[in-house]
């Protein structure tokens, strides 16, 4: 009988999965552009609402046999839900009003803050020192991004510039809480035994509802011609429902915490495309902003490399990050019912 992948192992391959999902979601602000006249919350909603009930109708089957067990954890799935369609809206608002790159930056940004918060107080998770350190050069990292793009937002604009970039600023907050959110719900529920489709198609097939309202209020010029249907199509299909899908197998594997703060990985990649894409200038403090991301990453994939190698029996290094406690081996086996 072959012998199961090891916990370094399966860590390593949760933290590809979600590195992979970053870069999908990376392209969606730069996406975005490719259609002007297609409002944030229209965007928004055809993304996060087509990609979470494409989720669901993949998932119908899982979905339906693990029905009992969504239903014992109905106050994680609704909270989820409600988070993935806030999400969406205050994410592509804040891109919209403060630039792809400072709203990517802050609502990815200060995610795995809001999700070391939210494991700490309800699960009682410790953080640990790899995490710790990978956060520091992240956060650092895109507090220049956040900085040099902001200030070349306000050169000779005046003061409205200024305002919209505090507004969007603020919406990226509100996107960052409800991404951790929804991240700490969807790992709670695979940990509890759910696996990752069917956990992943319920939280984002009920969110997917909640934003079709909004669709059906400002979804009218994604219709108005093929160029913005592809972008709505490309938007739901690809980052969305593909990324999303890529990310619960993450969940699986590792914590939300750790999961957000490789996500870390997207506003880089934002930032990136903005200047070779879209045409926005990063200077030099926002390409040194990159460079702490990247190694952001690097600290926090290094750890299962250096566990795997410490034998099964030694355990986990003690500042690798945490492993997932509850049912690991089961959520392993079913990540991909």
């Amino acid at each position: 009988m072959s012998r199961p992948a090891g916990p370094g192992r399966s860590a390593g391959t949760g933290a590809l999965c979600v590195l992979a999902a970053s870069v999908l979601w990376g392209t969606t602000g730069t996406a975005a552009t490719f259609a002007p006249h297609v409002g944030p919350l229209a965007i928004g909603a055809v993304a996060m609402g087509l990609g979470g009930l494409l989720q669901a109708l993949v998932a119908a089957p899982g979905i339906a046999r693990h029905a009992s067990r969504l239903r014992g954890q109905r106050g994680t799935v609704l909270l989820g839900a409600a988070s993935v369609a806030v999400y969406p809206l205050a994410f592509y608002s804040s891109m919209h009003l403060a630039g792809v790159a400072v709203g990517t930056v802050v609502s990815l940004g200060t995610a795995p803050l809001a999700s070391a918060v939210i494991e700490r107080v309800v699960d009682g998770r410790r953080l640990t020192r790899r995490w710790t350190t990978a956060a520091a050069l992240g956060l650092l990292g895109t507090a220049l991004l956040c900085v040099a793009e902001a200030a070349h937002a306000g050169d000779g604009t005046g003061r409205v510039s200024t305002a919209a970039t505090l507004l969007g600023v603020s919406l990226g907050l509100v996107a960052a809480a409800t991404y951790a959110l929804y991240a700490w719900a969807a790992h709670r529920l695979i940990t509890r035994r759910i696996p990752s489709r069917a956990a992943m198609g319920a939280v984002f097939g009920l969110g997917g509802l909640l934003l079709l309202p909004v669709l059906l209020v400002t979804g009218a010029p994604l219709v108005s011609s093929w160029s913005n249907a592809a972008v709505g199509a490309y938007m739901a299909v690809v980052p969305m429902f593909t990324g999303y899908v890529l990310f619960g197998w993450g969940l699986a594997h590792v914590p939300a915490s750790t999961a957000t703060t490789l996500s870390l990985l997207e506003p880089a990649v934002a930032a990136v495309l903005a200047v070779l894409v879209v045409g926005e200038r990063l200077p030099g403090a926002g390409w040194a902003g990159v460079a702490l991301v990247v190694a952001c990453l690097a600290v926090l994939t290094a750890a299962p490399r250096r566990q795997r190698h410490s034998g099964d029996r030694a355990g986990p290094a003690p500042d690798a990050a945490p492993p997932v406690t509850a049912g690991l081996t089961t959520v392993r086996d079913q990540a991909t019912d």
